[in-house]
């Protein structure tokens, strides 16, 4: 049988966890204010995709989150700008991001890939897709540091097991 370790102080688990992603939500969030960065809140919604109890998980999603973000940033920073939110044209991307993806063996960054091509390609917005590609990267990475330094600095109570020495 597994038992925790518990202090007389300790917050019960999901309260920790909880208490870890608002700390985590609210210093990304901060951050990517600090650098002016137009929609903020990506770093934020990044820190809660990526953000796990423990330290290797965070850091595998981070890495898909990261790789997926960069295809996707330059996919549609190139084909915004070349040519527009045109919907064959972002079908295109879908599927060339897709080939790139399963040649790079970067299958599971697949989904974030296409999702900031949606967002550079297909969000109104006042300025250049590429413009918009650097700040939805640099968004995304806030989030990611932000919620490796967390997880990393914070840790989730182990399980422990007393039948080993």
């Amino acid at each position: 049988m597994v038992q925790r370790i518990r202090h007389p102080w300790a917050l019960p688990q999901p309260w920790v966890h909880a208490s870890r992603n608002a700390v985590a939500a609210i210093a990304s969030l901060e951050l990517a204010r600090a650098f002016h960065l137009p929609e903020a809140y990506w770093a934020c919604i990044t820190t809660f995709v990526v953000l796990q109890a423990k330290l290797a998980p965070t850091f595998t999603v981070s890495w898909q989150r990261l790789a997926g973000t960069a295809l996707g940033a330059v996919m549609g920073a190139l084909l915004g700008t070349c040519f527009g939110p045109r919907l064959l044209v972002f079908g295109a991307g879908v599927f060339v991001i897709g080939l790139i993806c399963s040649l790079l063996r970067l299958d599971a960054s697949y989904r974030f890939a296409n999702i900031t091509l949606a967002i550079v390609m297909l969000v109104v917005h006042g300025e250049s897709p590429s413009f918009i590609a650097i700040h939805r990267f640099l968004e995304v990475s806030i989030g990611i540091a932000v919620a490796l330094a967390v997880t990393a600095i914070w840790r989730e109570a182990e399980p422990v097991n007393p039948a080993k020495p």
